[in-house]
């Protein structure tokens, strides 16, 4: 009878259609503002060298793009994007900051790296030295960083690879996240913004703090927005409002005039 109820829930559960596996509800970004990384975990550059991203840091800010270095997709157009907007900002990556093209398939080895950071450098020559870094590592060292960061991506059987989507995260020095920047090509002025704060005043001068102080942050959208033009949009709805209610109590004492007459 034992035998024969196994035998029963065997052929019930071959007969259960397969979950559709769902990027949408498998991959994305929990909020964690102000959460710190973990700074000394060991991973491998695309030389094979094992380093930490606080030796990779050096007490500047981190430009960290999660990405597939065999990604057949998104990735090599993210990193694309995300060096195009380096390039039309003023802080120099390598003096002023540091990008690091992290990889989260625990399966790549640094010759994949190297070959991904061997294409990105054909088309952007200035990335030279230690402007770009791609890393590599184990299971336990990628998702403890990704987890971290709220960064959630996921195993999809079909095509044999992980799903995530196109960010980048950007750091402090000490490893804090202050904001994402969303999509394959985020724009110049947010990045310099986001450089700016995660410098912690180290990055940029006083022009440069001023600026930041007349943008918001929005992390539904991930850029900067700026606060006076807000403001003014604000301000001119109110100043019409009150024109409006202006006008109306006028029309409304000269009919009340007239109807006295």
């Amino acid at each position: 009878m034992r035998g024969l109820i196994l035998l029963l829930l065997m052929l019930t559960a071959l007969g259960r259609p397969a979950i559709a596996f769902d990027p949408l509800k498998s991959t994305g970004i929990v909020q964690k503002p102000g959460s710190t990384v973990p700074m000394d975990l060991a991973f491998l550059d695309e030389n094979g060298a094992p380093v930490t991203l606080k030796e990779l840091s050096d007490g500047k800010p981190i430009l960290l793009a999660p990405v597939l270095h065999n990604c057949p997709n998104i990735c090599d157009v993210t990193l694309a994007g995300l060096m195009q907007a380096v390039q039309e900002q003023r802080f120099q990556a390598g003096r002023d900051f540091v990008i690091v093209a992290f990889g989260i398939d625990p399966r790549e080895q640094p010759k994949d790296a190297a070959a991904s950071m061997r294409k990105l450098k054909v088309r952007f020559p200035w990335l030279d030295g230690r402007k770009i870094h791609g890393l590599t590592g184990s299971s336990d060292a990628i998702s403890t960083v990704m987890a971290g960061l709220g960064y959630r991506y996921a195993w999809d059987q079909e095509i044999g690879q992980y799903a995530h989507i196109a960010a980048t995260a950007v750091l402090t020095p000490t490893g804090k996240l202050t904001h994402w920047l969303y999509g394959l090509a985020p724009e110049a002025n947010d990045v310099s913004l986001a450089l700016t704060e995660a410098g912690e005043g180290r990055v940029g001068d006083w022009g440069d703090q001023i600026l930041l102080l007349c943008y918001h942050y929005d992390p539904q959208t991930g850029r900067y927005s700026s606060i006076i033009w807000t403001s003014l949009r604000i301000g001119g709805a109110i100043t019409l409002a009150i024109l409006v209610s202006l006008i109306a109590s006028a029309l409304l004492r000269e009919r009340m005039r007239r109807g006295e007459t």
